[in-house]
């Protein structure tokens, strides 16, 4: 393992006091697993001494058989010797994080971002609302629960002159589905001119 790992490892876990802390290598990228309550101070640590100065990205991932439901992954550079490092730690549901806006400023959209598709929360954030979604939302679109056709559709109204939320209905009816072939088939327009219709029957 590159020294500078190592080295994030032995003083995280000896100086910092911090338990179940893991490095991990696989294909050449590193990653530093650590739990909820010290991902603050670890990053403060990382960025003003070991000089992984660029927040590249805040993410997350849903596991909802875990636990704890979601892994909330950040991607730091070194830019003096190139190194990238991922931080992971695992949140439950409804269970807050410290935000980093107070170590990294562009950690602000990153943690709104995934508050708006994951419903994961962040302590002493500046201006937590939603950011892709609108406000009125109530769901979170990428969590593994949440259907992948949405559970509201939303259109103008020209008889009311108003915007509508309903029901999402996706109707199939003119779909067959061809058992010899294991594929779902939408007939064009000459194959149902073609067919008799049901008063011919």
């Amino acid at each position: 393992m590159n020294p500078l790992f190592t080295d994030i490892k032995d003083y995280v876990s000896d100086h910092l006091k911090v338990g179940n802390v893991y490095m991990l290598e696989s294909f050449n990228e590193h990653v530093l697993i650590l739990p909820v309550e010290s991902v603050l101070e670890v990053m403060g640590y990382l960025k003003h001494v070991m000089k992984f100065t660029q927040l590249i990205d805040v993410t997350a991932a849903d596991y909802p058989e875990h636990q704890k439901r979601f892994e909330v992954v950040y991607n730091i550079l070194n830019m003096q010797r190139n190194e990238r490092l991922r931080v992971k730690t695992k949140v439950a549901d409804k269970e807050k994080i410290s935000s980093l806006c107070r170590v990294y400023r562009a950690a602000n959209w990153y943690e709104r971002e995934v508050f708006d598709m994951f419903g994961i929360e962040f302590d002493q954030h500046p201006n937590l609302e939603r950011i892709l979604n609108d406000y009125i939302f109530e769901a979170f679109p990428l969590r593994k629960d949440f259907p992948t056709e949405g559970r509201l559709e939303t259109y103008y109204d020209e008889a009311t002159r108003s915007i509508v939320f309903d029901p999402v209905n996706l109707p199939q009816a003119r779909r067959e589905f061809n058992f010899s072939t294991n594929k779902w088939h939408t007939p064009t327009y000459e194959e149902l001119q073609s067919k008799p219709s049901r008063g011919d029957r």
